[in-house]
C-alpha cells in the first residue's frame, strides 16, 4: 500500500509540474484584453477572500462598468459559491487566461515570479500590514526555505518593480516601503481599505458580529494573534507554531466571563486541538475578515505581528508577548521601531507577566486611553478618514477608463 501511495504522490507531482510548465509557457503569449474591463483580486496567494482587496472588491462589485473576479485556491471555492463571488482557481488554464486578459490586478502579497504582467494590466498592490519587523532588502540574513539572501532580495525587487500603485497606511510605512522594496512607482497614502470598517462600524454592528460568530454579548473577548518564525517551517510557505503560554492558565486568570479567540498568521499550518475548550476558545484563523475580530475584541495579545497597527484604530488595550525577543531581533528579522519604547501597550517578558498584564488590562474599569496609545494613534492612525476603499476604487475606474 505504501508503494502505491508513493507512486500516486509522484504521479500527482508530475501532473502538477507539467501543468505549471504549460501555464508558464502560455503566459509568454500576448492576449487581447477583455472587451469589458476586468479586475482580478487576490488575497494572501489565494488562501482567503479577505483583507484590503476584499474591501475594494465590495466597493466595485456592483459597478456596471467592470467585471470583478477572485483568484483563489481550490479550498476557497465553496466559500465563493456560497457568497456568489466570481472566481477562478489558481494555476488552472482559465486562471492564467483571466490574469493575462484582465485590465487590473488588486493584490495584497507577492505574485509568483513566473506570472507575466502584460503591458495593459494596472497592478495595484495593497500590501498587508504596516511594518514592525524588517522587510525585503532590509532583511540582512534570510532563513526562509529554498532560497538565499541574495536570491530573496533579487526576487523581491523584480516583483515590486511590477507594481504600478502601492497602498500605504501612513508616512512611516511609505518611507520603509521605498527603501525595503527599492520602490520607485506611485504610492497612495490612503490608509488600508480593510481598516475603513474599524472607523465606520457602530456598537450595534459589533453586537451583530458577536452573535454571528457564536459569542455571547456578555462575554469579554481576548484575541491572540502571533506572527510566524522564518526558521520554523514545514516547507516553503508553510510554517509551524507552538503555543507559548498555557491556555488553561490564561482562561483561569481572566475568568469565566472571558473567551479567547485565536488568529494565526496565514502562513502557519500547524493545528491546535481545542476540543476541550469548547465555548471558551475559538480558532478564527481562517475567518475571512480580521476586522470583525478586532471589533469584537476587548484586548489584543500579539508578539511582532503588524496587527497591532490596525487594532490601535480602536484605542483598546494591547499586551505584547515577545517570548523569543532576542532571537527574533538579532537572528531572524529585527525591527524598525524601538520595540521596548515605541509600542502602544505594555510588554510581558514571561508567562506570569502575560497573565498579570492581560488580567489588569481586560478588567480595567477606568477605560482610560494610555499616553502610549494616544501618541501611537496620532503618529500612525489619525490620517485615515475611513474612505480608503472608495478613493482607491475611483482611481482604478479612472485608470481603466483612460485605457479604453
Amino acid at each position: 500500500m505504501s508503494v502505491i501511495n508513493s507512486l500516486l504522490r509522484h504521479a500527482r507531482s508530475f501532473i502538477i509540474h507539467v501543468r505549471t510548465v504549460f501555464i508558464r509557457n502560455l503566459m509568454k503569449f500576448d492576449f487581447k484584453p477583455y472587451s469589458k474591463p476586468t479586475i482580478v483580486f487576490e488575497s494572501f496567494g489565494g488562501r482567503q477572500v479577505s483583507d484590503s482587496p476584499y474591501a475594494i472588491y465590495e466597493t466595485l462589485k456592483d459597478s456596471s462598468t467592470v467585471n470583478c473576479v477572485w483568484s483563489i485556491k481550490q479550498d476557497q471555492q465553496a466559500y465563493c459559491e456560497a457568497h456568489q463571488i466570481p472566481y477562478v482557481i489558481r494555476r488552472t488554464l482559465k486562471w492564467a487566461m483571466t490574469l493575462e486578459k484582465a485590465q487590473a490586478w488588486v493584490v495584497n502579497a507577492r505574485m509568483p515570479q513566473w506570472v507575466r504582467k502584460p503591458k495593459h494590466v494596472y497592478y495595484v498592490q495593497t500590501w498587508h500590514g504596516t511594518p514592525l519587523k524588517k522587510l525585503g532588502l532590509d532583511i540582512k540574513s534570510v532563513t526562509m526555505p529554498n532560497t538565499t539572501t541574495e536570491i530573496y532580495h533579487q526576487n523581491f525587487v523584480r516583483e515590486t518593480d511590477r507594481w504600478d500603485t502601492l497602498i500605504s497606511a501612513n508616512s512611516y510605512a511609505t518611507q520603509i516601503f521605498k527603501n525595503a522594496f527599492d520602490y520607485h512607482h506611485e504610492i497612495l497614502e490612503t490608509g488600508y481599505p480593510r481598516n475603513d470598517k474599524l472607523i465606520n462600524t457602530t456598537a450595534a454592528d459589533i453586537l451583530k458580529i458577536k452573535k454571528r460568530l457564536g459569542i455571547s454579548a456578555k462575554k469579554k473577548v481576548v484575541m491572540y494573534a502571533p506572527t510566524y518564525r522564518d526558521n520554523d517551517f514545514a516547507a516553503k510557505g508553510k510554517y509551524l507554531f507552538k503555543m507559548p503560554f498555557s491556555i488553561d492558565q490564561l482562561l483561569k486568570t481572566l475568568g469565566e466571563d472571558t473567551v479567547l479567540i485565536l488568529r494565526m498568521h496565514y502562513l502557519i499550518v500547524s493545528q491546535l486541538n481545542l476540543s476541550m475548550y469548547q465555548g471558551r476558545v475559538f480558532d478564527f484563523s481562517d475567518y475571512h475578515d480580521i476586522s470583525d475580530l478586532y471589533l469584537i475584541s476587548d484586548l489584543l495579545i500579539t508578539d511582532y505581528s503588524s496587527v497591532f497597527f490596525d487594532y490601535a484604530y480602536l484605542k483598546r488595550p494591547i499586551v505584547f508577548y515577545p517570548y523569543d525577543y532576542y532571537e527574533y531581533k538579532d537572528e531572524l528579522r529585527g525591527f524598525y521601531l524601538n520595540y521596548k519604547t515605541d509600542l502602544p501597550g505594555n510588554i510581558a517578558w514571561n508567562e506570569q507577566e502575560l497573565l498579570t498584564l492581560s488580567n489588569k488590562e481586560l478588567h480595567n474599569e477606568e477605560k482610560n486611553v494610555s499616553k502610549k496609545m494616544e501618541k501611537f494613534y496620532q503618529n500612525f492612525c489619525q490620517q485615515h478618514s475611513g474612505d480608503s476603499s472608495d478613493r482607491i476604487a475611483k482611481k482604478i475606474l479612472k485608470k481603466l477608463k483612460t485605457q479604453n
